[in-house]
Order: C-alpha cells, then structure tokens, then sequence
C-alpha cells in the first residue's frame, strides 16, 4: 500500500422519507438564503420541491432557483447562477438531481466569492479563498458526485474537473423511490458510470492493495447482482437503493486507499462527450471495452486479475493476455446486456476529431496512471473503439 489520508465528511441521509430530515439539515447549518439548483419540474412531480420550499418558509429562508441544468453541464449557467447567487446573497447551494445538477451546484458554490469567472478554476488551476456550503437531495444513482469532491464542466470545447475537498456535500439525501421512475436508458447508463469509477480505481500499479483490490471487487460483484435485478424487475426498490448507495461508495475516495487510480479512460470520454455531447455513461461503455482490448497487449496482470476474481475466467486454461481480453468481452456483453452502445460506430462518431481529441487531452502530457496515455495511444483506443 502506498501512503495515504483520507477525508470526507459528508453526512449520508438514506432511505425512505429521508428528504423529510431536509428542514433538520437547513437549520444546522444556520442557512439564511439558499439557491435551489435542478433540471426540469420532475423534482415537483416527486414531491421535493414542496419539502424544500416548505423547509425555506418554516426556517425563514430566502429562497431562489434554477432548474434550467442539462447533461454535460455548461460554464455559461454556473456564470448565470454566481450572478443570481451574489445579488441575492445566497450562503447555501441545494442540489436536486444527478450529476449535472450537482456539479453545477459545486462550481456556484466555488463562484459566487469569488470576483473572477468561475472558469478559472477549471481552466487555470485557481485555489478558492472560500467556499460555500452544499448539499444534495440525489434522485439518480450514478455519478457518486453527490459525496465526492469534484466537480466535471465543460464550456462548449473544453470538459474539466476540478477538485477540492471543500466542495464536498455537507449532506446527501438518499431516497431509493426518487430513482423509480427514471427511464430505462437513464437507469443504465448511471449502472455503467458506477461500474466505470470502480473500474478506474481497481486499475491500480500497486500490487500490495489487499484490502481495496477486494472491497472494489465485492463492490462490482454487488453491482452486476443488482444491475440484473433491475433488469428482470425495474421497480426493485431494494436493488435501486443497493445500486444509489455503490454510487455513492464508488466514489466518494475511500476505495482510493492505498492505491492511485488510472482515470485515463475517463480523459478519452471527457473529449467524447465535450465534443459530441453523448451520455457519460455510454461514453465509458463504449471505451472501457475498448480500453481493456488495448492494455491486454500492453499490461494486461489487473485486468486479468479481475477477469479470473470476479467473473471467473479460469487462470489455469487462459494466459494473462488473454484473460484481459474475456474482460474487454465481458464488459461488452454486460453494456449490451444494459442496452448500450459499445462501439463510436453506433454512436454515430466517426474519427476525423481523433486528432484534435488525443492532442487536447495530452496537452500537458500523458494522461493516466495504470498506463500513460500519450498521444499515440489515445488515439489507438479510440480506434479499437470504432
């Protein structure tokens, strides 16, 4: 293991009603004016909306919003909402909704003390001198964003992340039945962006990793026995909840212990999804198999590791080589399985931006820590994609 610490102290609020505890939650944080951030009037449908604005009338908050969020947030709202946060004062960010509301609702709270644009924190590396608090009501289980410490945007070329453990949510409510009604594309794609921050995390250069190497396997074991639950019964409350709580678990860094995570696969799919706008979550389908047919050439031992520990691809009969490869067609077949896309060619993307994609990427040199990913290679995983 290599040296390590570990923070995160986000209060987990999880089950059934738990959006009740919200007003609770408010007060303990002696919040005056909140900004609501969401996308769409599905959070009234569920209710949320009236818990949050009865919580802001008994507490005597000042109470502003914005639901106008969208997939692969953009720089341009978070501009929007800093302006509306400032003029209204605001010393809290609520978050309802998945990731893209979330990350929006991290950068405002990073914006609105500062004076310059917000961008800059994404772009240039500026540290914030303060930081607002957040919190998050969670009505999908995917990008694990509602207890983790960054925040992804793009500003229309570019898709960044930054990360600070001050952006980390003060709570997130979790309530299972809020992620019911979600459409079957919505429910897979946020399985397939589970299964990718695990992936990114189990894809380690550490070889004395014990105690993560098996939670982290344990953990997509619990996700493909749920996933399939899902799929026979797509209103199983208990598998959503097992599968909203690994979102949180995949990602909030505590499987990062002891170990540094790759996140190069997570770099090809930022340029895809910045440069045609797709779902992250069929983004990292698509070059995950990709991804895992390239380094079964290359370094193939985590990837055949994993292929023989969690789906039982038998060491004896099958070299390391080409046990890396049933793992690249495992993923396939689980992607397909979830109704997913796994190639750029059904995604409709050809590969006249490769170029522009593996340069931008690799700006500032290789990407990734399993296997740097220089130019070269971006590019011939976006081949292996095709």
């Amino acid at each position: 293991m290599i040296s390590f610490e570990y923070y995160n102290p986000a209060k987990i609020v999880f089950g059934e009603d738990s959006e009740k505890k919200l007003k609770d939650l408010l007060s303990a944080h002696g919040v005056t004016s909140l900004l609501l951030v969401y996308s769409g009037d599905f959070i009234k449908d569920l209710g949320i909306y009236q818990v949050v604005s009865d919580a802001a009338k008994a507490l005597g908050i000042k109470f502003s919003e914005n639901g106008e969020v969208v997939p692969n947030p953009s720089i341009d709202l978070v501009r929007k909402l800093v302006l509306q946060g400032k003029k209204d004062g605001v010393d809290f960010v609520l978050a309802v909704g998945g990731g893209s509301a979330i990350d929006t609702a991290k950068a405002t709270a990073i914006g609105i003390p500062y004076e310059g644009d917000p961008w800059d924190f994404f772009e240039k590396g500026v540290v914030p001198e303060n930081v607002l608090p957040i919190g998050v009501i969670a009505t999908t289980a995917s990008s694990g964003s509602e207890t983790s410490n960054a925040a992804i945007l793009s500003n229309g070329e570019w898709k960044l992340g930054f990360e600070d453990d001050r952006i980390i949510p003060k709570f997130a409510i979790m309530n299972p039945r809020f992620t019911a009604g979600l459409p079957s594309y919505q429910t897979s794609v946020g399985v397939a962006d589970v299964l990718a921050h695990l992936l990114e995390r189990y894809f380690s250069d550490e070889k004395n990793s014990d105690v993560t190497d098996y939670l982290i396997e344990g953990a997509i074991r619990a996700l493909l026995v749920n996933a399939d639950k899902l799929l026979k019964d797509p209103k199983d409350i208990n598998a959503r909840g097992e599968i909203q709580w690994l979102a949180s678990v995949a990602h909030n860094n505590f499987l990062d212990a002891g170990r540094r995570a790759d996140w190069g696969s997570h770099r090809i799919e930022h340029e895809l999804s910045a440069q045609y706008n797709i779902a992250h979550g069929e983004g990292m389908a698509v070059v995950f198999v990709a991804w895992t047919k390239f380094i079964a050439k290359e370094k193939p031992w985590r990837a055949a590791l994993l292929a023989s520990r969690v789906y039982g691809v038998d060491e004896y009969n099958y070299s390391e080589e080409e046990r890396a490869e049933k793992l690249s067609e495992i993923l396939k077949a689980f992607f397909q399985k979830l109704g997913l896309k796994t190639t750029l060619t059904e995604l409709g993307i050809g590969k006249e931006d490769f170029d522009i994609m593996a340069q931008r990427a690799t700006r500032n040199g290789p990407v990734g820590h399993y296997i740097a990913l220089d130019t070269d290679r971006f590019k011939a995983i976006l081949e292996l994609a095709v």
